[in-house]
């Protein structure tokens, strides 16, 4: 038979095609991400006026308003959140927790890569800082981290893209610290229920 065609996705990164929160994260407006999780609620403010390509695929992928490639079928998924269900594959606790890739195994993407955004020249300064996980320059997908120490030897490293306004002791703390294996996956998933996006301090 014949091959089947390429299934392809890229980030929405034209701020007049785009639509709803991506529209409002390429224009640079204030935005809140309210992570609910299987031990808790955080409540993120995310830096579009500093990273607003890397805010748009973040609340893309939570809301559906960005499509993404599915790692199970091979096919291109729209209006489907693909934070949904996904798990904290990597918590290392006094560093960070570790989340958002679709296969659960730290090797999973959206389907496509963007680049790093460092002009705001934001540091890993204190805890509960918003970052993306990434494989080297330039290859930023779904996953990201959120810290739970100050690593600044990734400055300029990794995207820095929100940072916990809420929730930080009683969730992300708990997440860090809960029992893991020798490849820091946690023994029980933590998982991310669902990611609400808005355009006000919730």
């Amino acid at each position: 038979g014949t091959p089947a065609p390429a299934r392809t996705v890229s980030l929405q990164t034209d701020a007049a095609a785009a639509k709803g929160f991506q529209k409002k994260a390429l224009e640079g407006q204030d935005l809140w991400a309210t992570m609910e999780t299987n031990q808790g609620t955080i409540v993120l403010k995310l830096f579009s006026k500093d990273a607003p390509k890397t805010v748009a695929n973040f609340v893309g992928l939570a809301t559906g308003e960005q499509p993404w490639i599915s790692p199970k079928t091979g096919e291109r998924v729209e209006g489907k959140p693909l934070y949904d269900g996904v798990i904290f594959h990597r918590v290392i606790p006094g560093f960070m927790i570790q989340g958002g890739d679709p296969t659960g195994t730290g090797r999973g993407d959206p389907g496509y890569r963007f680049g790093d955004e460092f002009k705001s020249m934001r540091g890993f300064d204190k805890p509960g800082i918003l970052a993306m996980a990434n494989a080297g320059p330039d290859t930023n997908g779904s996953q990201f981290f959120i810290t739970t120490s100050t690593p600044t030897n990734l400055n300029g490293k990794h995207t820095i893209f929100g940072e916990v306004v809420k929730g930080y002791d009683e969730v992300v703390e708990k997440i860090g610290n809960v029992p893991r294996n020798r490849q820091d996956r946690p023994d029980t998933d933590v998982v991310i229920q669902h990611i609400t996006i808005s355009d006000a301090q919730p």
